[in-house]
């Protein structure tokens, strides 16, 4: 199946402002199950300069600076992907012992995924919640990871939040209720915690339902040895398969974000984000 990916941001402000360089991350991964056909981004206004790199997570951003002072900014980005049927479930763990959790990885793969594995303050009532599900999963790490996604999916209220960064996962956990991105932030550092290697991935969900609206998404992978990273949505309790499209991942959230940069100039400004997706062939 080829699907047609168009994503529109838009920024305007009071006065007008000077963009410093900006990092932009809208052209898709290629991953086994994808290919990325057609690809095109265009700023307004018009970067004086533009590159086309690869970060340190092995993620494409487009480098971008400015000569004029200006009072809006839109980007346009279009895609158009082949995607390929994929079993989410074609994978081995090995070693045997990663059967079992909790489970401690090699000296080698720690030093590999440190920052994966860096954990943040979270309180006893999440930890004892993710202790409690592994124990109903039998300390068995494949449905224990698959039945935290989904009681997560189950327990929390999912909500539409275009703008800010993720709440706290203490908050999240206490309110019952977050945006894609507040849920998955939630999730890794509960693994991080039980010793699993987990990243925040940003992209796009596609299901073809009727009248859908579609938006930024966000899921998790976590590495598994013998398997490699693999992909966890809570926002619909499911692994990730080939209706998960991604743009970015990174051990921390900020790096996935689809614009980073700063400005200088004093104003108030006002952001409005589209994404369509459509079913080409």
């Amino acid at each position: 199946m080829k699907y047609k990916i168009i994503h529109e941001t838009e920024y305007t402000f009071s006065s007008k402002v000077f963009y410093e360089p900006h990092y932009f991350r809208f052209k898709p991964k290629t991953t086994p199950y994808n290919k990325l056909e057609f690809f095109n981004l265009t700023i307004t206004p018009l970067p004086t300069g533009i590159s086309e790199q690869t970060d340190s997570e092995n993620n494409i951003v487009h480098f971008c600076w400015f000569e004029e002072m200006t009072k809006s900014m839109s980007i346009k980005s279009e895609s158009i992907i082949n995607i390929a049927k994929h079993n989410p479930f074609n994978f081995i763990l090995y070693p045997m012992n990663y059967f079992d959790f909790p489970f401690t990885y090699s000296e080698e793969l720690k030093k590999l995924n440190s920052s994966a594995l860096a954990i943040e303050k979270i309180d006893e009532p999440l930890i004892q919640y993710g202790a409690k599900i592994a124990s109903d999963s039998n300390f068995k790490t494949i449905p224990f990871l698959t039945n935290l996604t989904t009681k997560i999916h189950d327990d929390f209220i999912l909500e539409s939040r275009q703008e800010g960064i993720p709440f706290e996962p203490d908050k999240t956990f206490e309110i019952k209720n977050g945006s894609c991105r507040d849920l998955v932030w939630m999730q890794i550092q509960l693994l991080r915690h039980m010793g699993i290697a987990a990243k925040f991935v940003s992209g796009y969900f596609y299901l073809p339902l009727e009248n859908s609206e579609f938006e930024l998404h966000a899921w998790l992978e976590v590495f598994l040895p013998g398997a490699g990273w693999i992909g966890f949505d809570p926002s619909h309790g499911i692994l990730a398969g080939n209706s998960h499209i991604p743009i970015a991942s990174s051990t921390h959230f900020e790096n996935t974000m689809t614009v980073t940069g700063t400005i200088r100039g004093e104003a108030t400004s006002d952001l409005i984000s589209k994404v369509m997706i459509e079913l080409v062939t």
